[in-house]
């Protein structure tokens, strides 16, 4: 009797999977709560969101809509979603055909991705990148083209830029302003990154989550938001990516949106109706109701977070960061080499288990984790204010 040949294992987890990690983001909430340390990691309010939104999601659950809203969004929180993109960016969108609600932006741009991008094409993304990119990229069979962004002022070469453009290129990734550095876009680089796409027919894929979180620039200059829909020749080849979770502190909601052509805007929704059927019925009618607060709400959220962002970089300064000066979003990106520590990772862990207080490795948002960002860590300031003075109180631990 003879014996079956010998069989190599099957592999149960596909190489997809295997090519990237779990959130180190969320790693650090949860490192976070197991020491007790104030929780700057994450991005996420500590404060209440304002009342009037909660007060409308609670009503739509009192008024039982509590079932499926329309796969791809219900029509008052599309045509709301129209009305405000018109007030604020100026461009008309028919919320029939152009728009897509998902459940957050995180689900808006992984559906946009597989809805476009066939294997072997490539996706040119900016480094330090917000970490799903790289992972949206290898699940969409994409492949991942990196640029950097240069501290202090996270610029980047534009001879650097053209040569990661070529014939298999399909869409750019642009998150403005930006996670993790803060950046915003000027007009003249989105008009550069604009007419590289035209010459290579590619798409950009914009990331406008803190569009009304800005700042203003050294010396008092207004930063603006231009988004890309608006740079000329562009509106056809944009998918803007966008949700409620930073504007209006909601951000366990999961409620986000697509704006796209009609064609693009098809196969997302095709896409996103098997991801994820739909987004949370009551909360798109208290969406309805978000988006459609007057301008005030916009400048009082801004004032807001100026104070934040005040109240923070001094404290980071006085412990021995050198901080990097944010012009939009709520984070702040620092240089830990004053430390002495060997890598940013090591100094994480120090600084949760010993200081208690909990940052993001910088070394997380760059494609070589061993080599980019090992002098970097993370800071988010949509907290409390006695949040943030509490952490000035641990740092005094750093600095002894």
């Amino acid at each position: 009797m003879t014996r079956p040949a010998a069989t190599t294992p099957r592999r149960h987890v596909s190489q997809k999977a295997s090519r990237f990690t779990e959130s180190v983001i969320r790693e650090m909430t949860r490192e976070a709560i197991k020491h007790g340390a104030v929780n700057l990691s994450q991005g996420f309010p500590d404060f209440p969101a304002p009342a009037e939104i909660k007060e409308a999601a609670m009503r739509a659950i009192d008024a039982d809509v509590n079932q499926y809203a329309i796969t791809w969004g219900a029509r008052d929180f599309r045509e709301a979603i129209a009305e405000k993109t018109k007030w604020y960016l100026g461009l008309d969108i028919d919320p029939e055909t152009e728009l897509t609600v998902t459940c957050g932006s995180t689900e808006g741009m992984i559906a946009a991705m597989m809805a476009t991008v066939d294997p072997g094409e490539e996706v040119v993304i900016f480094e330090p990148f917000y970490e799903n990119y790289a992972p949206d990229a290898i699940l969409s069979d994409a492949r991942p083209r990196y640029v950097p962004l240069r501290a202090p002022d996270w610029t980047f070469d534009r001879d650097e830029l053209r040569s990661a453009f070529n014939e298999r290129t399909k869409a750019i990734i642009i998150c403005n302003p930006n996670n993790p550095t803060g950046k915003v876009f000027t007009r003249a680089e989105l008009e550069f990154i604009a007419a590289l796409c035209r010459e290579h027919d590619a798409l950009c894929f914009t990331d406008e989550i803190y569009e009304h979180i800005l700042y203003p620039r050294d010396g008092g200059a207004e930063t603006k938001h231009v988004s890309m829909a608006q740079i000329e020749g562009m509106r056809e080849r944009t998918v803007i990516v966008n949700s409620m979770s930073k504007t209006y502190s909601v951000t366990g909601w999961r409620v986000g949106y697509c704006i796209a052509p009609p064609a693009i805007t098809s196969a997302i929704r095709k896409v996103h109706d098997f991801l994820t059927v739909g987004a949370a019925a009551p909360l798109q009618a208290a969406g309805a109701m978000a988006l459609r607060l007057p301008p005030a709400y916009y400048e009082r959220l801004q004032t807001d977070y100026i104070a934040r962002r005040d109240l923070l970089l001094p404290i980071l300064e006085e412990a021995g960061f050198r901080v990097f000066r944010p012009d939009g979003a709520y984070y702040v990106m620092t240089d830990i080499s004053a430390f002495g520590f060997a890598n940013d990772v090591e100094f994480t862990r120090h600084l949760i288990e010993q200081v208690g207080v909990a940052c993001v490795p910088g070394s997380s948002f760059y494609s070589d984790a061993g080599a980019d960002g090992a002098q970097q860590v993370r800071f988010c300031f949509c907290k409390k204010d006695e949040t943030l003075r509490a952490t000035a109180e641990r740092l005094q631990k750093l600095r002894a």
